[in-house]
């Protein structure tokens, strides 16, 4: 079935749960509105940094006011970059919900809870499979010091 035709009025009180089908059309419309949203409140954070920092002078007189400027600049930007990433995971998890992919794990195969997809929409894995990843992420990086 097309996603076209699956799309599905979201009733304003809706909160997915597991007695209803895992990823049925209204679910899948909570959780796309969610990373809309999500998408929409960050974009709008980038664009309000960027104002800010054309109007901002890094210029200043006082040497102490400049570098102080300049690391604000520094971290707001690191912010925004961890932001775009985060942006891109947004987009990708959108694409799934089009194909129907959203809501598994990548490496299972089976539905990521609903209780972890609400906390974290962009989540890939099932939270076992995520505990398995960053276990054996700590492990390759302490064979590496």
């Amino acid at each position: 079935m097309s996603n076209e035709a699956r799309k599905a009025i979201l009733p304003h009180d809706y909160k997915p749960s597991k007695s209803e089908e895992f990823m049925n059309p209204v679910m899948e419309e909570y959780f796309r509105q969610k990373l809309l949203s999500w998408r929409d409140e960050l974009l709008m954070g980038s664009n309000e940094t960027i104002e800010s920092m054309q109007l901002d002078n890094l210029q200043k007189p006082d040497i102490a006011d400049r570098a102080s400027a300049e690391t604000d600049h520094a971290l707001e930007l690191r912010t925004r970059d961890r932001e775009r990433k985060l942006i891109s995971k947004i987009n990708e998890a959108l694409e799934k919900i089009t194909d129907g992919s959203y809501g598994y794990c990548e490496e299972t195969g089976e539905p990521i809870s609903i209780a972890r997809l609400d906390v974290r929409p962009i989540a890939v894995y099932s939270l076992e499979a995520q505990e398995r990843h960053e276990r054996s992420e700590r492990t390759k990086r302490d064979e590496r010091e």
